[in-house]
Formats: structure tokens, sequence, C-alpha cells
């Protein structure tokens, strides 16, 4: 059986089909338990052959996580981590936490402790589940204090016995919320947007279009980008269980071309999401990926290179689409229903209304600020317990995406970042946070982060250092620096470039002047 796409009544002008009453886990794994209990839903590609789980073990998977974070304490609106990497235990995860109406917190399993400290403190996490060396990670940074977390607090999934017990899926509706994804800032902590369970419909029609009208008979999706971020939590493998299209589920220490391909023919994908970093890293390696049915990119503008090796590298286009945490799937290309226009995004996707608007909250010619309008299934309900933040991130009925663009008739343009965050190799990188941490060292007396050009990652993260007095800037102190960001925050966030000053540009309210910043960066740069 192949589901309806849902886009086609958006285009007809019919509106959102969302019930009032809604859960995520009866979407993507009890309606298919139920009805096809034998179909696949994830495959995963082994070194002697392919594991296929089915709804039915999924089901099973997620009822004895359900049961388990019960008799643990979790239920309505509590806050669970979800540490886990590619794996049928991360979608039984999240599963079992929407079961409970509880809200699952996806969590980068490349994190270190004090990026994992600030989202499980500020959500209150009762419970992380997560598996083996996750459990061994979270237990050692507790012990250390560098983290508030009891052992009775962390569930090993795998551990769990799947006896096929029952778990009936509480009654939520579409508004309650059901996950807290954290999105760097430019500046201070990362800020968790919080999403109601209506927000797996809300990416339907952009991943539909995206994916070249899917679904079709014989898709399969798949994807290198991590399940902790939303583009592969909401982008790939939620929709392809909404569908019924079997989702890969690959691990993968560190992308490559060659293992790239082997997944691609191991389990017959027909449709990816690749990360622009990805479609690099495959153009260096001069690969072609021939049979595919849709490839899709988002996360920041390919340019017109990648795009063009694309159509040889892959016998098709590329489908750019265009989102971000707080409100994903809204813009996107799509080879099967319109030519791309070189340089453009592409077109709002039915329903969402996006507009160019200029400082009164009015559409205005030329370049402003992209904005989408209240009433898009995909937005966020609020910052989490950030009433401030949420407030600022209106103008009027407008959610403010922070990116600069402008309208050619239906498509848009894409201008630039009206904010500081760093986009390395496929990340959004909020650089208060690496401020934060650089500021942990006790060398460091003030940093300020900025993101300055790279020509294979966009943008390399570039701390300017002030030391504290006594102290020499010298390599080893900026090996050093390095190191305590990547083992404290994620490998892809610590400064690839570090720059000692004897002074930081500064506003009259203490604030870094990260514009000046930049512009010293280039200075050296070049």
């Amino acid at each position: 059986m192949i589901t309806t796409p849902t886009y086609l009544p958006l285009m007809q002008g019919q509106g959102w089909d969302i019930p009032e009453r809604l859960n995520m886990a009866s979407e993507v794994c009890d309606r298919w338990a139920a009805t096809e209990p034998d179909r696949m839903a994830l495959i995963e590609p082994l070194r002697e052959g392919v594991r296929e789980t089915s709804y039915r073990r999924l089901r099973d998977m997620a009822n004895a996580l359900a049961h388990r974070l019960s008799a643990m304490g979790v239920g309505r609106g509590d806050r669970v981590g979800v540490f886990l990497s590619q794996s049928p235990w991360t979608a039984a995860a999240h599963i079992a936490i929407w079961k409970l109406g509880a809200i699952s917190i996806p969590l980068f399993t490349l994190f270190g402790p004090e990026a994992m400290a600030v989202r499980l403190e500020d959500a209150e996490a009762s419970v992380v589940v997560t598996d083996g060396v996750g459990a061994e990670k979270l237990v050692n940074w507790s012990q250390a204090g560098d983290l508030r977390l009891r052992r009775e607090q962390i569930l090993p999934a795998e551990r769990v016995p799947v006896d096929g017990i029952v778990f009936p899926t509480v009654d939520t509706a579409a508004e309650d919320p059901a996950v807290l994804i954290y999105t760097s800032g430019t500046t201070g902590n990362p800020k968790g947007a919080l999403h109601a369970h209506r927000v797996l419909r809300g990416h339907l029609p952009g991943v539909e279009i995206s994916h070249n009208l899917m679904p079709l008979p014989g898709d399969v999706l798949w994807t290198p980008a991590d399940w902790a971020w939303i583009g592969g939590l909401f982008d790939v493998l939620m929709p392809g269980l909404w569908h019924g299209v079997p989702v890969v589920s690959a691990r993968m220490e560190k992308f490559t071309a060659d293992e790239c391909v082997r997944i691609i023919r191991q389990t017959s994908v027909k449709n990816v999401f690749f990360p622009p970093s990805a479609l690099r890293t495959l153009r260096a390696a001069d690969v072609e990926i021939l049979g595919l049915r849709s490839v899709a990119s988002g996360g920041e503008p390919l340019g017109a290179e990648i795009l063009e090796w694309g159509k040889a590298a892959f016998g098709l286009n590329i489908n750019e689409f265009y989102g971000q945490t707080e409100c994903n799937m809204v813009v996107s290309a799509c080879e099967a229903l319109f030519e791309p226009r070189p340089g453009a995004m592409g077109k709002a996707v039915p329903g969402h209304e996006l507009e160019v608007i200029g400082p009164d909250g009015m559409p205005c010619d030329g370049e402003g600020d992209i904005s989408v309008k209240r009433g898009s299934a995909s937005m966020m309900l609020e910052y989490w317990r950030n009433p401030t933040a949420t407030r600022g991130k209106f103008r009027g009925e407008w959610m403010l995406t922070g990116d600069r663009g402008w309208r050619e008739g239906e498509f848009l343009r894409f201008q630039g970042r009206d904010d500081d965050v760093i986009t390395s190799s496929g990340y959004r990188i909020g650089p208060g946070e690496v401020e934060d941490c650089l500021l942990t060292h006790p060398a460091v007396a003030s940093a300020g982060v900025v993101g300055t050009p790279d020509p294979e990652r966009t943008e390399a993260v570039t701390a300017f250092v002030l030391l504290r007095d006594g102290i020499e800037p010298t390599d080893e102190m900026r090996a050093g620096l390095q190191q305590h960001v990547r083992q404290r925050l994620a490998a892809h966030e610590y400064p690839r470039i570090v720059h000692f000053v004897e002074s930081l540009p500064m506003t009259i309210s203490g604030k870094i002047i990260r514009r000046e910043l930049r512009q010293m960066a280039l200075i050296k740069w070049h």
C-alpha cells in the first residue's frame, strides 16, 4: 500500500488536514503495526547482510521502553533525553516517549559533558535513554561532577527485554508538546525549540516535494545526517515511518565516499538527503551514484558548481530545501514539478506562507527578512521557558528566520544570515556556546568566536582569545584550547583557527562586536 501524499490537498487550497487529537507514536508506528505488522520499517546495513525491523517489532520495542520509562516515573509532560545515534532503538525511544505523553529531547552522541549538561539541566530531563557506550559516558561525567545525573536516571535501551507486552498510547492533542530540539543562537546557551505532535504533519509536504513526489513504489530513504538533528529526525526518519517508506539506519563513525556508496548499494536506497558537506566530500572523491530517484539537500546554499556536478554524478537535479529548527521544510525545489532556477532556494512549500518583510512587518520589494506566517504546522510552540526569546522571534504575525533574501515571483533567493550563527560542514554553531566553553579554561580571560570563509566547510569556527596575565600565547596553548572545546562540546564545534589578541572589540554595554572580529579574521586570513 502507498500512502496519499499530503501536499496535493494543500496545493488545491484545502488547508492542513490535522485532527484535533493526535499522537505521533500512533502516526509513525501503531497504525502500521495494526494493519501491516510485517511491513519493513527500518533497514540496517551490516557487513554480512542487512537486518530488517518490521513495524510489529518496532512497536514491541517502543512498548517495552514505554513500560520501563513509566516504571521510572515518566509521565505526561516530562522531558526525556534520547542520547543515541542512528539505530532502531532511537526510533523506538522517541515513539515510547510520545506514547507516554512525554517530551523527547534528541541529543547528539558526539556532545561532550558541557553541551549535555546545558541541555539536560535547562530541560530538567528526568531520564536519558541511551546505549551501553552512552551510559558509560554519562556515568563518568556524572562521577566527575560535569553532569548532574544519577545512575538510576540512565536507561540503556538495548538492555530492556522485548516481550510483546502491550502499552496503550495516551490520548494527546495535536497542540500538545512532543519534542524539544535545541538550536544554537548567537549568544548565550542554546535555546530549546518546543514542538507539538503536529510537527510531523507540518514536515510531510516539504519532504514529499523535495524527494520528487514521495512516496512512490520502491522508495527507500536514507541520510548520513544524525537523527539527533531536526534534518535527520523529521526530514527523514519520521516522515519515512509515517509513509511506510523503509528508512535505512546506518551508523557512520565518519562520512566517507566509499562507505556512502556501499550503504546505498547494499540497501537499494532510492531517496537521499545529503547535507552540503557530504556532497562536497562525494565531489572531491569524484563519485558517481546513478539509479537514485531523488537527492535533496538543505542547511546552506549549495552554489552553482555543486548543483552542476550533481546533475552528472546522480543523473538528476539536487532539490534544495530550506528551513530551520523553529520552522522547518518551508521552501523547496522539486525537479518533478518545476524547473529549478539557478541561485534560488525554490518555492514556498504548500501549506507554508512565506514573505520577505521590512522593519514594519509588511512585505517589501527587494531585500528583506525571510519570514514564515503563523499557522505553519511545522512551526514551534515556543522557545522552552524563554518568553523573551519567543517574542523576539516574531514580528507581528511573521516568524523571523534570521535570514535575508528577496523574491523573484514564486521563487525565493537567499542573501545571507542576519545573525552570527556559524555554518560549518552543514552544522549551525552558536558562537556564544563556544565562547562560554573557552572561558572555562583557566588560561582564558575573554574570547570571541566568529565564522571565517573555508572552502571545504563553508565557514571555520575561529576564536579570538585574550589570555590571562602571565600566560604565554604558544602553539601548545592553542592546541590545548582546541582540545578543551572538542572534548567538552563536540568535535564539529572546536575552533579550527585560534588567534591570540591583546584586546577584544566591545560595545559600551560590554558585548563583543563580532562584526569587527570578522573583519580582523579576514585580514589575518588574507
